[in-house]
């Protein structure tokens, strides 16, 4: 945090860990007086000035919460050391994140990108464009099936596993006796 706002310059959205300790003013901060984040009070669609230890600056921090696919609800803490950003400023940028990064966690995990073998620019090109059309293709089945990639690929093992076992049964091979 320090290095994207000191060094880079920049202003961040990003998620807060419930445990994390933080202050409620730069007085309280000076004398240690830190509670954890999943300790605070924070209305819904609010923000609140908090100074996390460790730290040398403040930040906004804002509280979102959601449903989870299982219909469980959970909550999401959110700090930013841009001031200028509403709650649904920062809940939109964050919003945005976390699409990017299912993309990369899906390509990685069910297209194989991180599984490549490949040593050489020409294979390792090779891989990732093969990679992509498999994500594209997962994408295109997601639409027409409803279901997510992991879903899908879970589906696809199965049926690969189900055809090699039906397969090793037609051909009957011989059974070893002790």
């Amino acid at each position: 945090m320090m290095f994207v706002k000191h060094d880079l310059k920049r202003d961040f959205v990003m998620p807060l860990k419930t445990n994390r300790k933080v202050a409620l003013s730069a007085e309280a901060k000076k004398q240690g007086q830190y509670v954890r984040v999943a300790e605070l009070v924070l209305e819904a669609d609010t923000t609140m000035t908090i100074y996390l230890e460790g730290v040398d600056f403040p930040f906004q921090l804002v509280k979102q919460g959601f449903t989870n696919g299982d219909r469980s609800v959970g909550l999401l803490y959110l700090v930013t050391s841009n001031f200028e950003l509403t709650y649904g400023g920062i809940t939109t940028i964050y919003g945005k994140r976390r699409n990017v990064e299912s993309y990369h966690k899906s390509l990685k995990q069910n297209a194989s990108l991180s599984q490549s073998p490949a040593r050489t620019v020409t294979t390792q090109s090779n891989d990732i464009f093969a990679s992509l059309c498999a994500y594209i293709k997962l994408e295109i089945l997601k639409v027409t099936t409803k279901n997510n990639h992991f879903a899908l690929k879970s589906k696809l093992y199965l049926r690969a596993l189900r055809t090699a076992f039906d397969t090793l049964n037609e051909l009957q091979p011989v059974h070893l006796t002790a």
